[in-house]
């Protein structure tokens, strides 16, 4: 796989994340119409030892709202609890929300959610299409920075320096993905999928970490450029077709990630995710894939 194809002819993205927080797509972000439905079963089991006091446990349910590359399907639970019930959190977002009394020992609650999901592809090879249309106050809102995704200082100056030059949004993206694949690398050793604290990133010059750190510095850049860009937090659940590390079947207890997207001009939410490419390069140098 050569590193830079992700903005030359487009992007194939499998779906095999369940995610929880994702709009809608714009119409151009489309399913891969010559790929097929699958249908995925995700068991989430909460066992609680030594409990003090009352217990209350909040547990995330797959994206509430379909798209062209997901289906819902259904949710249920079993456990001990004294009540349990199913919380939206937003349009998006939701959770199964149980509670214990005091008095039980040994809580435990287990989730069954079961969606389908099939392979996304957008096509920048075609012209962008002037109908798609996002709300601008969502727009807006994926343009402002975070706590850890901040848009001004250093950020701001090596978004400036990336994309000098560049006139068009899909150029400017295409410039951001490969200065982070060009500059940054997989850290192994860095807990779970990283912080993402992209400003101590920058000014330590120390530019390794995971997935939510990379994606986060894409996500960060693209946003100082004038570029709507979001995390996308979920699980792996399907095998890739491309490498072993970047696809999760079965035991999926450790395969959390983080993807990125950047909206477009034309073309909508774009999938983009240079840690992946980091990381399929660190497995291929240490051969352990």
């Amino acid at each position: 796989m050569q590193r830079r194809e992700f903005l030359k002819q487009g992007l194939a993205v499998s779906a095999g994340l369940a995610f929880s927080g994702v709009p809608n797509l714009a119409r151009l972000v489309r399913a891969d119409e010559g790929a097929k439905w699958r249908t995925f079963e995700v068991t989430t089991r909460v066992e609680v030892l030594n409990p003090v006091g009352g217990v209350r446990a909040w547990v995330p349910i797959p994206l509430l709202t379909n798209t062209n590359y997901f289906k819902r399907m259904d949710d249920t639970w079993t456990g001990n609890y004294s009540s349990v019930k199913s919380v939206p959190y937003d349009k998006y977002t939701g959770f199964v929300f149980a509670e214990w009394p005091a008095a039980e020992k040994a809580p435990v609650l287990e989730v069954k959610s079961k969606f389908m999901t099939q392979d996304r592809q957008v096509d920048l090879s075609q012209k962008p299409n002037p109908s798609v249309r996002e709300d601008g106050a969502t727009l807006d809102y994926f343009r402002k920075p975070s706590k850890l995704i901040r848009t001004d200082g250093i950020v701001a100056t090596t978004a400036q320096g990336i994309t000098v030059g560049y006139k068009t949004d899909v150029d400017k993206a295409r410039a951001i993905y490969e200065w982070i694949v060009d500059n940054t690398f997989r850290d192994p050793k860095v807990m779970g999928c990283g912080i993402g604290d992209i400003t101590t990133m920058l000014e330590t010059g120390y530019l390794g970490g995971k997935c939510a750190d990379l994606n986060a510095l894409y996500v960060g850049l693209a946003r100082a450029a004038g570029l709507p860009a979001r995390d996308v937090y979920g699980i792996r659940c399907a095998t890739s077709a491309e490498f072993k590390s970047l696809g999760k079947a079965d035991d999926i207890t450790k395969a959390q990630h983080c993807r990125a997207e950047v909206y477009l001009n034309g073309y909508g939410w774009v999938p983009v995710d240079p840690a992946d490419v980091r990381r399929s390069c660190w497995k291929k140098i240490n051969r352990s894939c």
